[in-house]
């Protein structure tokens, strides 16, 4: 067994509980077995050669969640067009560096709403390349003219290269569904408005029905207890995701206070993608266009979701606007136009966003018993909470662990 000790630390543990001046977190293997204040930690034996990593006085959290990127997008850093250009075999290797700057960005987690499958996932968690864990939903459904339908008027058509799948009825969706849940998919996206990206449709316009939302919710659940993401953007499409049962609902930019009021009663999340807002959408000519109207709408929207109780977590999108390992920018984006305090966007992207994901019996908090991604971060984050976009201010990342990404040097 392996013990490492981490000390002289600042404890932000995800719980929302006031930090630990004077910290001590202690990792055996895999897991924590100790996380608090250093005159209550247990003594350690030295005989068993434990590894002692002085932190420096910097700040340990919990490794933090993005639910909701597109690994197989490039965001800046190219366009999607290129996919069409080279063999499936190259868009594999191109994701190696978008995994590596995602997990050194101290994200752990990753849900990837639209675009790799369960083979992608399979091979991060075997350690054939390193990442944050991957929990998939591979395709996004949508209706004929819908969010993912990408044909376009020179008759090509895009729709599987970025991950559509088009249903036009609920027999449909059921049958289609259910051969992704047989794959072993994590998550099931459905996109219930149209949107900003898609060449199209509008956020304005309904997408996937109420009926066939909730034909999705059962399937998911029958098969494993497996939750809906729904794209919402416009209004129409939001009731359809809400009164279909979705889990969450994807950026939600149009909510009413009543559907609010029902995302509460309901207990489903929101994960409202603001550092998706801070650029207009490029992919294409109409997104261009449209992104101006809806991207100014999500930052006057969100306070009111916070202030309605709504379960916040944090996604970014990464992959379409935002670059992959932006992440935690969205942080600072929750205070600043949700009205966030800094440790309850800190809980946002941790444990609300591990509780969202399923998986908050094992992750999201620094407690005893729970997986060791633990990320160790410059300064104090509550003071300055739009340091961790920083990546030189993100230290040590370990999952489970073992370290992940170390540019603090740390001898670990």
């Amino acid at each position: 067994m392996t013990t490492t000790i981490l000390h002289n630390a600042r404890l932000i543990d995800g719980t929302g509980a006031d930090p630990v001046a004077d910290a001590v977190v202690v990792i055996e293997d895999d897991k924590i077995t100790y996380a608090g204040a250093a005159d209550g930690a247990p003594q350690i034996d030295d005989a068993t050669k434990p590894v002692r990593v002085d932190v420096g006085g910097n700040t340990i959290c919990p490794g933090f969640f993005d639910c909701h990127v597109h690994l197989s997008l490039p965001g800046t850093k190219g366009s999607p067009i290129m996919a069409a250009m080279v063999p499936p075999s190259y868009r594999y290797f191109e994701l190696i560096d978008r995994l590596k700057t995602t997990i050194g960005a101290g994200v752990t987690t990753v849900r990837d709403l639209m675009g790799v499958d369960v083979g992608v996932r399979d091979a991060v968690a075997h350690g054939l390349v390193s990442g944050p864990r991957l929990l998939v939903a591979d395709k996004m459904f949508s209706q004929t003219g819908g969010h993912a339908d990408f044909h376009i008027p020179s008759g090509l058509d895009g729709t599987g290269l970025v991950g559509g799948l088009i249903v036009d009825t609920v027999d449909e969706a059921r049958r289609e569904v259910r051969a992704l849940l047989r794959n072993g998919i994590d998550v099931v996206k459905v996109a219930s408005s149209g949107g900003v990206t898609s060449p199209s449709d509008d956020p304005d316009w309904l997408g996937a029905r109420t009926e066939i939302v909730a034909a999705l919710v059962e399937e998911a659940e029958n098969y494993g207890g497996r939750k809906v993401a729904a794209h919402a953007i416009g209004f129409a499409g939001i009731r359809a995701a809400v009164q279909g049962g979705a889990h969450s609902i994807e950026h939600g930019y149009a909510l009413t206070d009543e559907l609010r009021a029902e995302m509460v009663d309901r207990g489903q999340f929101l994960v409202p993608t603001l550092i998706e807002t801070l650029k207009p959408d490029t992919a294409t000519p109409q997104a261009v266009a449209k992104s101006t109207k809806w991207h100014a709408l999500a930052h006057e929207s969100i306070a009111a979701s916070v202030e309605a109780g709504i379960k916040v977590a944090v996604g970014t999108d990464a992959g379409l606007v935002p670059d992959h390992g932006a992440t935690l920018e969205e942080l600072g984006c929750l205070v600043k136009f949700g009205g966030m305090t800094p440790m309850q966007a800190i809980v946002a992207g941790t444990r609300t966003s591990a509780e969202l994901c399923g998986v908050e019996d094992k992750l999201g908090t620094l407690e005893a018993g729970k997986l060791a991604d633990v990320v160790v971060v410059k300064g104090d984050p509550l003071a300055n909470i739009e340091s961790l976009a920083n990546h030189d201010n993100i230290l040590l990342v370990l999952k489970e662990g073992k370290a992940a990404s170390n540019r603090g040097g740390y001898a670990v």
